[in-house]
């Protein structure tokens, strides 16, 4: 039900994802800098939090856990590529009540728990 009602929804969201999109290499200007890419890396990752993009979220092994607990079978989701961009709180509202504001403040306070 889940991944129905969301993928219905998102689909009239996808417009304004697509601005939302970083530009491409919009996060490279530490490529090839060694050491300082993976500091880059450890800091981004200590800093993912609620108003993280489910992107980001998913990209890290802690937090996508998180996110499965709550929100089960959400990086196969076939409308992924419509609101990975985004974060929880946006994609709420077309979520046809499938994301409650119970389920983001469990989400946050897990993952202020890593």
């Amino acid at each position: 039900m889940f991944k129905t009602a969301l993928a219905a929804a998102l689909l009239f969201a996808a417009p304004a994802v697509a601005q939302d999109a970083p530009a491409a290499g919009a996060h490279d200007d530490h490529a090839g800098h060694g050491d300082h890419a993976a500091h880059a890396e450890a800091q981004a990752e200590a800093e993912l939090t609620i108003d993280s993009p489910i992107r980001d979220l998913l990209a890290n092994e802690a937090t996508a856990a998180v996110l499965e607990k709550h929100m089960p079978g959400v990086a196969q989701h076939p409308a992924r590529a419509q609101f990975e961009a985004m974060t929880l709180k946006q994609v709420q509202p077309f979520s046809q009540g499938m994301i409650t504001d119970a389920m983001i403040e469990a989400i946050d306070a897990d993952l202020k728990a890593l």
